[in-house]
């Protein structure tokens, strides 16, 4: 049940597939230790994280089995499982972690096929809701065809082990070869204010309904876009994050966000901060930040 004392979600929801989300999501990468490796510092301050995040509403929790690794996703189980019948929970398999806190791709039909069963067994699912196929590496997507991985997933959609697929740190043609194997859900890629590359797939997946799911809203600013991007916030008594998310909510219906943060109070904030109303001349100073 949600908190009458909550503030309300901003952005209202969206559909993947049959599945209903607010467009305000929670992501669980940063209740993992240091480098996402090894359990939180602050373990019943996780699970309060999580548990404030369905009691404000949110119905979208983005994680994956490398977190931690397999941290995040037992975390998420045993703050909240048995799940809401609202609560739909989206994951990514396609890398793993190594001895030093890298991310090696890890898309082999084998490696795809156990990293599904963990996800299962750690969330406490028979069948998960989404799961992103994580492309490209670190620095960003790489061109390459994504059938072999991409066909495997759909195979274990038709097992009904996931009920959709989407794609994560993709090209464009990623995007439309993933499609000619499978319906996809949604799109995960690095996008904000400074990084703008993908506007156009942005606004072509937002006429087929297909979501699109930013990670780094703060991410990749050289020093001159960061100090518009403050002058703006201050202007607006604002944090730069409020300002970054509310920018991203009002970009395209089809854009929903997914936050993370160890914090109760800093999730609180985020809530607060995305629902921050910009104005024309706000959203026009922003847009010249990363053209």
């Amino acid at each position: 049940m949600n908190d009458m004392n909550a503030p309300a979600l901003p952005g209202g929801t969206w559909n993947l597939g049959d599945l209903t989300v607010t467009r305000f999501g929670y992501g669980a990468m940063q209740l993992a230790g240091p480098g996402v490796m090894g359990p939180p510092a602050d373990h019943d301050g996780a699970l309060a994280v999580l548990r404030e995040a369905a009691a404000l509403g949110i119905t979208h929790i983005d994680t994956a089995g490398a977190y931690g690794p397999r941290v995040t996703n037992r975390l998420i189980r045993e703050a909240l499982h048995p799940y809401p019948a609202s609560l739909h929970l989206v994951t990514k398999v396609g890398a793993v972690r190594d001895a030093q806190g890298g991310w090696p791709p890890a898309r082999r039909p084998e490696d795809l096929r156990r990293a599904v069963q963990e996800n299962l067994a750690d969330l406490g699912l028979d069948t998960l809701d989404l799961v992103n196929l994580r492309l490209g590496d670190a620095l960003g997507p790489r061109p390459g065809s994504l059938a072999e991985p991409f066909e495997t997933l759909a195979e274990l959609q038709r097992q009904g082990l996931i009920r959709h697929l989407g794609v994560s740190n993709a090209t464009e043609e990623q995007v439309a070869e993933a499609q000619a194997i499978a319906p996809i859900v949604c799109v995960q890629n690095m996008y904000n204010l400074a990084h703008r590359r993908d506007d156009e797939l942005i606004d072509d997946l937002a006429g087929q309904g297909i979501a699109y799911v930013p990670f780094f809203p703060l991410g990749g600013f050289t020093p001159l876009q960061s100090a518009e991007l403050s002058a703006v916030a201050v202007r607006l008594d604002a944090t730069p994050m409020a300002v970054a998310l509310a920018w991203l909510l009002r970009r395209s219906p089809n854009i929903l966000l997914i936050p993370g943060t160890s914090s109760v109070a800093h999730l609180r904030d985020n809530v607060t901060g995305a629902g921050l109303r910009l104005g024309d001349e706000e959203l026009a100073e922003l847009d010249r930040i990363g053209r």
